[in-house]
């Protein structure tokens, strides 16, 4: 089976810093190749990967403003659509602009959603023949049809088990409304417990007025934008990671990092939470500031080890391959064996939808 896998170029693959879809698609790749699949990851040229790399861009347009990202994603998808007859299966991660140019994909197209920018993109799902893949199960948009839900899967072996834990709560993703980085502030002040806030600032405004007054190096410690190793590090020593988001999250990688290390989760009842988190195993799921408060001590009594287990169970990234895998059988009607090449179907095929993954409506 030959599959090209369409990385966004925003950040290299894997990220260094933030670039949750980037990761995505570069464990993706690394999990096929170890499966015997003939993979090549269109990504930046400065990307990291045991599959074959082809590229057009440079590195991360977000890192450098001499960059236009319209220019460069166009440029990029032009380029790996160009090659695409070379290939079983076309694997976007890319958001709506492959979708806008599906029909000169020479390829079977497979499209992960990692969630929708607004409504005004939809046009371009609705256009597209392309099989649509949801990362959750709340995030299907009723319009829409799609081949699966796959859950999102991580690297456990760079989130190793952290069976003390510590005494600290951790809030870990970009500072912006939506991720309720002050919440997270006002319920570790209210439980009683400091706060590690880590990720990049993604509203400079709310960064200052809702978090930065209370940055004392002590109750509260600020580290910036952490990559792999120190989010390891920062996730397995904390009692539990808070998680107050003020909007649908389509998946939440922090969550399931920090569940991977052991650490157990408070999250607001939004979005993709209730899937992602096994209530009174994992975590809890509640729907306010006053019951996060209530459930932080509920959440640092809960079996570390138990969190660790039921997390690699379920999102491990050895599980993500072999549910994609069996998406490509599927389209391309075949066992999908890896290693085997497959005959494409027709370009622009119908959607499909797989038993348990039924249309929202």
């Amino acid at each position: 089976m030959r599959v090209a896998v369409l990385a966004p170029v925003a950040w290299r693959s894997p990220p260094e810093h933030y670039g949750p879809w980037e990761q995505v698609a570069s464990l993706l790749a690394e999990g096929l190749v170890a499966q015997g699949v003939d993979v090549t990851l269109f990504a930046t040229l400065d990307s990291l990967t045991s599959a074959a790399l082809d590229g057009v861009v440079p590195h991360g347009y977000a890192q450098d403003p001499a960059l236009d990202g319209r220019v460069q994603e166009a440029l990029h998808v032009a380029h790996a659509f160009g090659r695409a007859r070379e290939f079983d299966v076309v694997h976007s991660h890319l958001d709506w602009l492959p979708l806008a140019f599906e029909r000169l994909c020479a390829a079977p197209l497979v499209t992960t959603v990692h969630g929708f920018g607004g409504p005004a993109i939809l046009p371009a799902y609705r256009a597209s023949r392309s099989a649509l893949v949801s990362i959750s199960d709340s995030d299907r948009h009723p319009d829409l049809d799609y081949a699966a839900t796959v859950h999102h899967g991580v690297d456990e072996t760079l989130l190793p088990f952290a069976a003390a834990g510590g005494e600290d709560l951790v809030v870990l993703g970009r500072i912006h409304p939506d991720k309720g980085t002050g919440e997270a502030v006002r319920i570790a002040r209210a439980a009683g417990r400091r706060l590690v806030v880590a990720g990049i600032v993604h509203d400079d405004r709310y960064f200052r007025e809702e978090v930065e007054p209370y940055v004392d190096g002590d109750r509260v410690r600020y580290l910036g934008s952490v990559g792999p190793q120190q989010r390891a590090d920062i996730l397995g020593a904390a009692a539990a990671l808070l998680h107050p988001i003020d909007f649908e999250e389509p998946f939440g990688l922090s969550v399931v990092e920090a569940m991977m290390c052991g650490t157990p989760v408070v999250a607001y009842r939004r979005g993709s939470m209730p899937e992602v988190v096994d209530e009174g195993v994992t975590g809890f799921v509640v729907a306010d500031a006053a019951a996060a408060v209530a459930a932080v001590e509920r959440a640092v009594r809960l079996d570390r080890q138990a969190v660790r287990d039921r997390a690699a169970a379920r999102f491990g990234a050895d599980r993500m391959v072999t549910d994609y895998l069996a998406v490509y059988a599927k389209i391309l009607g075949t066992q999908g064996l890896p290693g085997t090449a497959a005959t494409p179907s027709a370009p622009g095929m119908p959607h499909v939808t797989s038993a348990g993954a039924s249309r929202r409506d």
